[in-house]
């Protein structure tokens, strides 16, 4: 197995046009786009037909020698926007390794083609507003994460994999794929297709015995967005950026693989950002908590078995409702298969026990104790296998302790950085089991970009995120468009107020006036006037942040 380190990441299918091509042609006129596997003695071609979206097979014959040709890698599947419909086509990859002899891929660059062969149907309105929404769809695939495979059935855990009937085995990569994880599902509709993953993948040695260890994280597309637009569940049960981590070991054969889950806290909730630091978590007051909670945990037995849920939000302050109100609705389930922990993170020093995360985020908290449990996990593995000794333990081994720390905290980041926008913080700890200044300087300058794209940015994500996976389709014929929200006049009214005020404040500073009362005064003045300012904002923070146009609030919470 080649060394190699996967971001965290989402799975996508790519649809191949070949079971065995890596290297595939597109051919391209005015009328058709032509897809052909470069395989010794294929002759199938894919055709697409630009004005009917029609998807056929023919041959290498019917492609006209004008067509211009141009080499992909795989569709990542099609999109409908306000010009008409797009193909999203692989232009680069790179390979990354290997898990069981299947190679594994990375997507590093696509092009987004569109069916139309002209934009002279549409208005300067339409124009703006098509670029707009390429922008969101760009925004996503640069993202840096997309990896597949076309042979290996990424979606699933290794558990699940050896445990399916003859019937599953027979069934193409599509079918048998989990939807969960599948974050292209909507862009492939009309399309066959096959899955793609994100890993951590290392070849190892401890006591010069050779073995593989594998870190997949996946991503679940359902209930998908940025930190703070996508809280709690949905009415079917989905926790918000849920994730499955998966930790493999391969050993002379022998396999073993150890399952984590996280997502947000499963009951209807939300934390809408308002310009404050940290906004402050609210509980749904108006609907049944307890069907959708029942739908999450319910789906998690069948998928996973027994639950040991581990709550790492504060237990006190503005997170302790949601702690009490958790701990109260697993109490009134009664199921003998949950089991509930609640474990302060920012309390306790000793971090030790827990399985299945749930905080605030389920970011910087979650990655830290889900290390320590998989490095646990490890160790008996390790064990059983042969491959540590009675007494060993994995934090003696110097050199495969630097690679277990990294990759988690490599994990994290990747993690952070497609749901807050900003690397992990804490993961200082994660790779060197302590904190350190530079840490806490490091997460101090995450936790201020945070602040600004929380704010300032998130909504265009949220948009990009939903319109990627699908929860927002384009209208074509649709007049007014979700993107032109009007502002109301102290969106724009109050900040320039408050500037002026500041700046007349400074400046009466430095330029001091006949009396030091009449200078006091114009400060005073002009101070209290940026003060006021500031506080009106502050209390209409939620007019202020960039907010997510395409999909109703109410439909997210």
């Amino acid at each position: 197995m080649d060394y190699e380190v996967f971001d965290f990441c989402h799975f996508i299918l790519v649809y191949e046009t070949s079971e065995v091509t890596e290297l595939k042609l597109m051919h391209i006129t005015p009328e058709k786009f032509y897809v052909e596997a470069c395989d010794d003695g294929a002759d199938d071609v894919l055709a697409i037909d630009r004005v009917s979206t029609e998807v056929t097979l023919t041959v290498k014959k019917d492609v006209p020698p004008s067509a211009v040709t141009r080499p992909i890698y795989g569709i990542l599947g099609t999109i409908r926007l306000v010009a008409g419909t797009y193909l999203i086509v692989i232009t680069k990859k790179k390979k990354v390794g290997e898990i069981f002899s299947h190679a594994i891929w990375k997507a590093t660059d696509f092009d987004i083609l569109s069916y139309k062969k002209t934009m002279l149907h549409l208005t300067d309105i339409q124009l703006q507003d098509n670029k707009v929404f390429l922008s969101m769809i760009t925004h996503v695939l640069s993202v840096d994460g997309f990896y597949f495979s076309t042979t290996y059935d990424l979606t699933h855990t290794l558990q699940r994999l050896a445990n399916t009937s003859p019937e599953f085995q027979e069934m193409s990569l599509l079918e048998r794929a989990d939807p969960r994880f599948v974050w292209n599902g909507h862009l492939l509709r009309e399309f066959a297709a096959q899955p793609e993953v994100i890993i951590s993948m290392h070849s190892c040695s401890i006591n010069g015995k050779c073995f593989d260890w594998l870190l997949v994280s996946r991503r679940s597309c359902f209930r998908a967005g940025v930190r703070y637009y996508v809280r709690g569940i949905d009415s079917e049960g989905h926790a918000a950026n849920f994730v499955e981590t998966e930790q493999i070991v391969h050993y002379k054969g022998s396999k073993a693989s150890f399952v984590q889950t996280r997502g947000s806290i499963p009951f209807f909730w939300s934390q809408r950002p308002n310009l404050k630091y940290k906004p402050k978590p609210q509980i749904s007051k108006s609907v049944n908590h307890m069907d959708g909670f029942q739908r999450h945990f319910d789906s998690q037995i069948i998928s996973y078995g027994k639950q040991m849920i581990v709550n790492l939000v504060n237990q006190k302050g503005s997170e302790l409702p949601l702690e009490q109100t958790f701990a109260k609705m697993v109490n009134s389930m009664a199921n003998g298969m949950v089991r509930y922990i609640a474990f302060d993170f920012h309390k306790e020093c000793n971090l030790v026990v827990l399985l299945i995360n749930n905080c605030m985020d389920c970011l910087d908290r979650t990655n830290v104790i889900q290390s320590l449990l998989a490095r646990r996990s490890l160790q008996a593995q390790l064990q059983r296998l042969g491959v540590l000794h009675v007494g060993q333990r994995i934090e003696e081994q110097a050199d495969f302790e630097k690679i277990y720390k990294n990759a988690w905290a490599d994990n994290a980041n990747a993690c952070a950085k497609q749901y807050a926008g900003t690397g992990a913080l804490k993961t200082d700890y994660t790779r060197t089991g302590k904190r350190t200044q530079w840490g806490l300087i490091m997460d101090g300058w995450n936790s201020l970009i945070r602040y600004y794209k929380n704010n300032f940015s998130d909504g265009f994500r949220q948009d990009a995120i939903d319109l990627f996976l699908g929860n927002y389709s384009v209208d074509e014929v649709e007049s007014a468009s979700p993107l032109h929200v009007k502002k109301d006049w102290k969106f724009l009214a109050l900040p320039i107020i408050m500037v002026v005020a500041f700046s007349m404040c400074i400046i009466c500073l430095l330029m001091a006036g006949d009396t030091w009362t009449e200078t006091l005064a114009y400060v005073l003045f002009w101070g209290t006037a940026s003060f006021g300012t500031f506080a009106i904002i502050l209390y209409n923070g939620k007019d202020f942040v960039d907010a997510p146009k395409l999909v109703q609030k109410e439909k997210m919470d």
